[in-house]
């Protein structure tokens, strides 16, 4: 036995941890039971020398009681529940319940949409949020004057450049992209969010999302469209729904109208929803303008194609009867709650 040993067993009981009750007792044992460490070295003292004697005792006696209070304190903080590891808490106590989140009214209504059109053959494309000018205006026949150009329509990043950078206002812009680098024929649906500079109110916002789709190939006609379109309500809003279309303009579709469903709330009878008309308007479409067909290097001769547009949060509104498209921003979870039960 040595200074260095008593040094060095003390040093070990100070920085003693252990994990359950049990451990504590097996540390009582092996340092202070009849075959443990300090048992052993209290022995070994009665060999030291008459003059070391005091000062071994002292160390000794120090040691003991050093690991006595170091087992009593385990001990105690192992009652106390102040070990990691240790608690008085009751495992099998049952748990808390933890209520169940759901998806996204604008989430659920998309991936809706784009499962109806992958049925239909149509594959998806996506594209960038911040645009250019080009892919957003220019190759889709937007005449430089055109009012979408606008800084009260558009959010432009650098609007005093000759090419400028934008926050895209339609998904129109990976139609484009779509248009530069797939091979022909073209079938997609191009889902997204988009920004315009608009007043937030109940039915309108600077944020929203869209889907726009687009075939090309040869042959394609007004026709096509039409079917395309009342395939996609029919699955969408239920097989009674009807479809209206009305004349409208569009730059990049040449001619263009604006589609109606029958109200689904009234059955086209009218109500306050569809202001008593028995209609309700759902999307812009029409026959892609030879314009942006050459724009993207297609021979508009042999090729023709149809282009349509829909608001994620219109469709959501008018298949749940959401009064105010606010709701889909504000987060209020008594609002999300009302959508767990949707598919």
């Amino acid at each position: 036995m040595t200074k260095e040993e008593i040094e060095q067993l003390l040093q070990k009981i100070e920085d003693l941890k252990v994990q359950k009750l049990q451990d504590v007792e097996d540390i009582r044992v092996k340092l202070l039971g009849k075959k443990g460490e300090i048992t052993k070295m209290f022995e070994e003292f009665r060999s030291v020398l008459p003059e070391q004697k005091k000062e071994f005792g002292q160390k000794l006696n120090l040691l003991k009681t050093k690991a006595a209070e170091k087992i009593e304190a385990l001990r105690e903080n192992f009652e106390n529940g102040q070990i990691a590891g240790c608690s008085k808490f009751d495992f099998t106590k049952p748990g808390d319940k933890f209520e169940l989140g759901t998806r996204h009214p604008i989430s659920l209504a998309r991936e809706e949409i784009l499962n109806i059109f992958g049925k239909f053959g149509y594959a998806v494309a996506e594209g960038p949020e911040i645009e250019d000018d080009w892919h957003v205006f220019t190759a889709l026949n937007f005449p430089p004057d055109h009012p979408a150009r606008d800084m009260q329509d558009t959010f432009f990043i650098n609007p005093d450049s000759n090419d400028p950078i934008l926050l895209r206002t339609h998904t129109s812009s990976v139609q484009v992209r779509t248009m530069e680098r797939m091979p022909l024929p073209i079938r997609v649906v191009c889902p997204g969010r988009v920004f315009r500079n608009e007043a937030i109110s109940a039915r309108a916002h600077c944020i929203f999302h869209q889907v726009e789709g687009l075939y090309i190939d040869k042959h394609v006609s007004f026709a096509d469209l039409k079917q395309a379109i009342l395939l996609f309500v029919r699955e969408m809003f239920g097989p009674d729904t009807q479809i209206r279309m009305r004349p409208s303009y569009f730059p990049f579709t040449e001619p263009s109208t604006e589609v109606d469903i029958s109200c689904n709330i009234c059955g086209g009878k009218g109500c306050n929803i569809c202001k008593g008309t028995g209609w309700l308007e759902i999307m812009g479409a029409g026959m892609v303008d030879p314009n942006v067909l050459e724009a993207s290097h297609i021979d508009s001769t042999k090729y023709t194609g149809f282009a349509f547009g829909m608001g994620i949060e219109r469709i959501a509104m008018l298949k749940w009867q959401v009064n105010d498209l606010r709701h889909y921003f504000e987060n209020d979870v008594r609002f999300l709650r009302e959508f767990q039960s949707v598919i």
